[in-house]
C-alpha cells in the first residue's frame, strides 16, 4: 500500500507568547516540524505540510521543495478544515495517509510503523495512536464499547465524569485509507463548543457507520506530549535528550551525569567514549572512540577523531585529529583544522587556521588564517597578526620551526622550515629556512640608575 503523510501547522502558536511561529520551536538542535517530519520520512514516501502565516520561515526550514498547501481561513478553522486544505495534494493516490500535527516532537518512528501496519495489514480502514498515561488531564480521551473496540474521542473540554477517568489518550496522529478519508472528511461539522472542525470526529464518523477503527498503543507514553506553551517544550525537550543519551549509552558511550549532557539529536559519538557533566554537543558534532569529554566543553559541527581529551573548551565547525588535546579553555573557530598528537592549550584561540600534526600550542597564544606545519612549538603570547584593519592576511610556518614567547607575526609572512624566531619579536618580512630571527631593540642597562633617581627625588 502506498504512503502518504501529512503535517498539520498552520496553527502560528500564539499561545506560547514568544513571538516565534509554533512548528519553529526548537528541541535538541531541531524544530518542533523538523522532528516530526523526520519520522515521518522513515516511513513514508512523500510528506506533506499544511501551513499558515508562517509558511515561508517553516519551508526554510523543511525544504523550499517541499509539498504544501496554505490553509485558507474562509473555510474555517481546526484540524479537518487543514486536512481539507490538503485535498488537492492528496485527491488520485491510493493507499493511506498518516495525519499528524507538527507540535507532537517525540513521536517514533517505531510507532508510526506499528500505526500504518494497523491499516495495511488489518481490517481496519483507520487507526490512531493513543498513550496510557498517569495524569491525563487536558488530552481528549479513547472511548470504546463493551467489547473494547474504539467508538469516539471525547474532547478534554466535554468530558463526562466517567470518561474523565479513562487513561487512554488521543495523540491526534492518524493513519486513514485515502478513500475513506475521502467519504467520511466532509462529514465533520463545526463543534457547537468552538466552532471548529476537529479532525477527531473522523473517529466516530467512521466507527458510526460500522467501520473499524484500530488504536495503537505508543509504548513511550511521551511521545503523546503536544507542546501548546514553553513549559510543555521543556518538558519535551527533557526526554527528548533522555531519548538521545540512552541511545548513545546502549551504544558503549559513558555519560558520568546523563542528566547534566545536553546532546543533539544528529550528533554522533563514538563507543568507549567519556562525558564528563556539562557538556553540550550540538548539531553536526561527529566524535570518535575513545575520547574524553571533561566538564562543560561546548562542541558544535565539530569533527573529533578518536583518542582526544577536550577540557573546559569550546569546538565551533572545526576539525581534531586523533590523540590531540584540547583545553582548558581553549576556542577553536569555524575553519580550523587541528592535526593528530597535538596539544592546544589553555586560553588558546584558533581560528580558520590548519595545524601540522604534533605541533604544540600551548598557552595564551592566537592564531588566526594561518598554516602551520608538523611538529612546531609556538611559545606563550604568541600572536597572528592577521588583519591590518582592512584585509585579513594569511601566514604560514613550515614544519620544525620554533617560535618564541611574546612573538608577532605580522600577515603575510613565510617562516621556513627549522626556522627560530627569538622571543619578544615582532616579523614583518619572510624568514628562510633554517634561519634565526630577531627583531626586537638591544636591552640597555644603567647601573646605579634608581640610587640617582631616589638622590635626585625623582623616586
Amino acid at each position: 500500500m502506498n504512503r502518504m503523510a501529512l503535517i498539520l501547522a498552520a496553527d502560528d502558536g500564539a499561545q506560547m507568547q514568544s513571538g516565534i511561529p509554533k512548528a519553529l520551536h526548537t528541541l535538541c538542535g531541531r524544530t518542533m516540524i523538523e522532528h516530526v517530519a523526520h519520522a515521518m520520512h522513515s516511513v513514508c514516501g512523500d510528506v506533506a505540510y499544511v501551513l499558515g502565516e508562517s509558511r515561508e520561515a517553516v519551508l526554510r526550514r523543511v525544504g523550499q521543495d517541499a509539498l504544501h498547501v496554505a490553509q485558507p481561513a474562509q473555510d474555517g478553522w481546526g484540524t479537518a478544515r487543514a486536512v481539507r486544505a490538503a485535498m488537492p495534494l492528496i485527491a488520485g493516490r491510493e493507499g493511506c495517509v498518516i495525519i499528524a500535527p507538527g507540535d507532537v516532537p517525540l513521536v517514533s518512528e517505531e510507532s508510526l510503523e506499528r500505526l500504518v501496519s494497523a491499516v495495511e495489514e488489518g481490517d481496519s480502514p483507520a487507526a490512531l495512536l493513543y498513550a496510557s498515561l498517569d495524569e491525563p488531564a487536558g488530552y481528549n480521551r479513547i472511548v470504546r464499547d463493551e467489547l473494547g473496540q474504539v467508538q469516539y474521542v471525547a474532547r478534554s473540554e466535554q468530558l463526562t465524569q466517567a470518561q474523565s477517568r479513562i487513561r487512554a489518550c488521543n495523540a491526534s496522529i492518524y493513519c486513514v485509507r485515502i478513500d475513506m478519508l475521502m467519504w467520511a472528511l466532509p462529514l465533520v461539522k463545526p463543534s457547537e463548543s468552538d466552532g471548529l472542525y476537529h479532525l477527531s470526529d473522523l473517529v466516530g464518523i467512521l466507527s458510526g457507520a460500522g467501520y473499524r477503527v484500530q488504536g495503537v498503543k505508543m509504548r513511550d507514553p511521551m511521545e503523546c506530549i503536544d507542546v501548546d506553551d514553553c513549559e510543555q517544550l521543556a518538558r519535551a525537550s527533557k526526554a527528548m535528550r533522555t531519548r538521545i543519551n540512552r541511545r548513545l549509552m546502549r551504544a558503549g558511550v559513558t555519560m558520568i551525569d546523563p542528566d547534566a549532557t545536553y546532546v543533539e539529536s544528529d550528533v554522533q559519538v563514538g563507543a568507549g567514549t567519556r562525558i564528563y557533566p556539562g557538556c553540550v554537543l550540538e548539531a553536526g558534532t561527529v566524535v570518535g572512540r575513545n575520547c574524553k569529554l571533561l566538564p562543560h566543553s561546548r562542541l558544535h559541527g565539530a569533527k573529533i577523531g578518536d583518542r582526544v581529551t577536550i577540557e573546559n573548551s569550546v569546538v565551533l565547525e572545526a576539525e581534531v585529529a586523533d590523540d590531540t588535546t584540547v583545553g582548558p579553555f581553549a576556542y577553536l573557530r569555524p575553519g580550523t583544522r587541528v592535526g593528530s598528537g597535538c596539544r592546544v592549550g589553555d586560553f588558546v584561540e584558533l581560528k580558520n587556521s590548519s595545524i601540522g600534526d604534533g605541533t604544540k600550542v600551548s598557552h595564551l597564544t592566537y592564531v588566526g588564517d594561518s598554516d602551520l606545519g608538523r611538529d612546531i612549538n609556538l611559545g606563550c603570547g604568541v600572536v597572528f597578526v592577521n588583519y591590518d584593519g582592512k584585509v585579513k592576511r594569511r601566514s604560514t610556518v613550515e614544519d620544525h620551526a620554533f617560535i618564541g614567547c611574546n612573538v608577532n607575526l605580522v600577515a603575510p609572512v613565510h617562516v621556513g622550515k627549522d626556522a627560530y624566531i627569538a622571543a619578544g619579536s615582532t616579523v614583518t618580512r619572510d624568514v628562510p629556512d633554517g634561519a634565526l630571527c630577531v627583531a626586537r631593540a638591544r636591552e640597555t642597562v644603567k647601573e646605579g640608575w634608581v640610587q640617582a633617581r631616589k638622590e635626585q627625588g625623582k623616586l
